[in-house]
Order: C-alpha cells, then sequence, then structure tokens
C-alpha cells in the first residue's frame, strides 16, 4: 500500500507535506486550474550519464567479488551500468512487484537472509540488498553479518572526509558511535530529523557533502543531496581496497553500543501517540531531552527516542545503552508505557 511519487522541483528540490504537496492537492481538489491549456511532457533517459557519473567515484583496483539482492526490484535499474565493474553474484533480478522471494525492506533483518547465506563463505567483500525503488541499500560483511545502516553512515562519512573537513548529518536514530567516528575523522557531526525531504533540506541549508538515515538512505551532495545507492556500495568497496581490511573488520570498533533497532507499534489513533510521548517525557525528565523528531532522552549510559512515523500509522521507539543489560531494561520500561496506553 505504501507506493506512489517522490516529486521534486529543479535541481532535486524535494516537493514534501510541508513544501508543495499540500498546495498541489488544494488545486487539483478545488479544480482551480491556471492553465488555460494542455501542456506538454518531455522524457529523458538520464540513466548513462548517471551511470558514467559513479564509475567516476570509483578507486578500488580489479573487479570486487560481491553478493547483490535485488529483491525482484529496482536495484536492478540502479546498478545495471555499473554491474561490470565489479563481479556480482545476483540474488532475485528478476523484476516483480509482488515480490515473491521476500518484502523489499533491508532495515527487517529476515529480509537479509538470503543475501546472508549467500555471501558467508562465497569469497565477497560484502553483500548488498536494495529497497523497493532503490533509494536505500544494506549490507552484510563478508561473513554474512549484518552491519546496521546507521554504522555504514559513519564509513562512507570517513570516506567523504578524506576531501577535508565538512559537516555530515546522521538522524537521530543513529548509534552514538556514529557521531564520535565522524569526529574522529575530522567531521562535524549533526543530527538530523528522519525524513528525506528534511534531510536533502537540511544538507543544502548547511552545506553537507553527505548523510545518512538509519534506514539506509545514503545522500550526497554529488547527486543533487539526493540519495545513491549506487555510489554507497562504489564507496564501501573503495574502503575496504584502501585499508586492506575487511568489512567485519573496518565495522568491529563501531559495534561498542547495544541497540533494539527500531521497535514499531501500530496505532488506530494518533492522539494516543501524543499522550504516550507526553507521559514518557515526563517519566524521564531527568535525561537531556529534545524533540528534533518526537522526543529523545539522553543519560550518561543510555538514550532513546520514540517519535511518530512520517509515513505510517505507528510508533517507533529505538533504545541504545552502553550494555546489553541496559538496553533490554529500559526497553521493557518505556515498552511497557506503551502498552498500557494503547
Amino acid at each position: 500500500p505504501w507506493n506512489g511519487f517522490k516529486m521534486c522541483r529543479a535541481d532535486a528540490v524535494p516537493l514534501s507535506g510541508e513544501s508543495g504537496i499540500k498546495e498541489i492537492e488544494e488545486i487539483v481538489m478545488s479544480e482551480a486550474f491556471a492553465a488555460e491549456s494542455a501542456g506538454t511532457c518531455e522524457t529523458h533517459d538520464i540513466k548513462p550519464a548517471y551511470w558514467e557519473k559513479l564509475k567516476t567515484f570509483i578507486t578500488f583496483k580489479g573487479k570486487p567479488k560481491i553478493v547483490v539482492d535485488y529483491a525482484n526490484a529496482m536495484g536492478v535499474v540502479e546498478i545495471e551500468g555499473i554491474k561490470d565493474c565489479f563481479e556480482i553474484t545476483p540474488l532475485f533480478e528478476e523484476l516483480d512487484g509482488s515480490f515473491p522471494n521476500h518484502e523489499a525492506n533491508p532495515l527487517e533483518a529476515e529480509n537479509l537472509e538470503d543475501v546472508s547465506q549467500a555471501t558467508k563463505g562465497s569469497g565477497a567483500i560484502f553483500g548488498a540488498a536494495y529497497d523497493g525503488d532503490a533509494d536505500r541499500c544494506g549490507f552484510v560483511d563478508e561473513n554474512g553479518e549484518i552491519v546496521t545502516m546507521d554504522l555504514i553512515t559513519a564509513m562512507l562519512a570517513r570516506e567523504v572526509l578524506k576531501a577535508g573537513p565538512a559537516k555530515i548529518l546522521y538522524d537521530l536514530r543513529s548509534s552514538w558511535a556514529v557521531k564520535e567516528y565522524i569526529e574522529e575523522y575530522g567531521g562535524e557531526a549533526i543530527q538530523c530529523r528522519v525524513g528525506h525531504a528534511f534531510i536533502k533540506n537540511q544538507m543544502r541549508e548547511c552545506d553537507s557533502p553527505f548523510a545518512g538515515e538509519l534506514a539506509g538512505h545514503y545522500y550526497f551532495k554529488e547527486n543533487f543531496t539526493a540519495e545513491s545507492s549506487g555510489l554507497a556500495m562504489i564507496m564501501l568497496a573503495n574502503i575496504i581496497d584502501e585499508t586492506g581490511q575487511s568489512l567485519s573488520e573496518i565495522a568491529a570498533p563501531l559495534k561498542k553500543y547495544h541497540s533494539t533497532g527500531e521497535i514499531n507499534t501500530s496505532l488506530t489513533d494518533f492522539n494516543a501517540a501524543n499522550a504516550i510521548m507526553e507521559k514518557v517525557k515526563a517519566d524521564y525528565a531527568s535525561g537531556h531531552q529534545f524533540e528534533l523528531d518526537g522526543i529523545s532522552t539522553e543519560f550518561d549510559d543510555w538514550w532513546f527516542n520514540m517519535r511518530r512515523s512520517n509515513t505510517e500509522p505507528k510508533l517507533r521507539l529505538i533504545v541504545e545503552a552502553k550494555t546489553a543489560e541496559l538496553m533490554a531494561e529500559k526497553r521493557d520500561e518505556l515498552m511497557a508505557i506503551v502498552h498500557s496506553m494503547l
């Protein structure tokens, strides 16, 4: 059911609920069309130019061996023109909108099981898994272990920062390790709210060369501040080639905290979400709180974010702590509040 169009203005400036889509809705519903005659439609095939641009970022030697799970979706098109730069073992390459093998959503661990199994023991440097429209990509290391996408953001930031100090945006669900890693490599780490339109606008405002989201969106100034999962794949291969380390070795120092991942609770009443967040805000007021997107609260040894989804009738919670035991304890506390108020 979650399908539609990503609309944008010139230079890929996004149209969103807060910047144009509501106005379009009003025009359509009122039938107040200013045009006296029909306009024209032009079609441009930008794919060849896009693929050639991606190739200019390649610094790795040879043809890295990788596994790619297309999930029967648009990743097939996203990297069609750069496939020859890799030795690819493809999974589910036939386009099929019924998604017969698994959901095209790399944020859910169950959807990475196929790419994990295919990568483990194959000699591939990593496995990549695309979502339905290929604006997101998840990764597993050479052993088939999931590398969460916020940690991929940190690694890609490191590659981008080779050009010099810059402001790097990361969404507020990301691990503390992301901020620490960005700063270690000379960047200024700036938290941002969840959602592509917000992030793209903020990138323009602060002239950021790169931003990443926990869900696997990787945004590049070099790509009109839009996502490019193909470029993310290239840069990850560059890092592995340059460092001489495996992806698991690069990721190891970043895996220092313990996270729940995003926990989703379905809602029948959006007002219930507001009441829950107000209750949580009051109960955890002793921590450092901010409301960039929902309610975020930080303590010395753990933090959480609770927010309403921008796209679905769901309440989302993520908890991270310095120990697995503390993470589980605080997760259970917060979920008890959620369940008691639904």
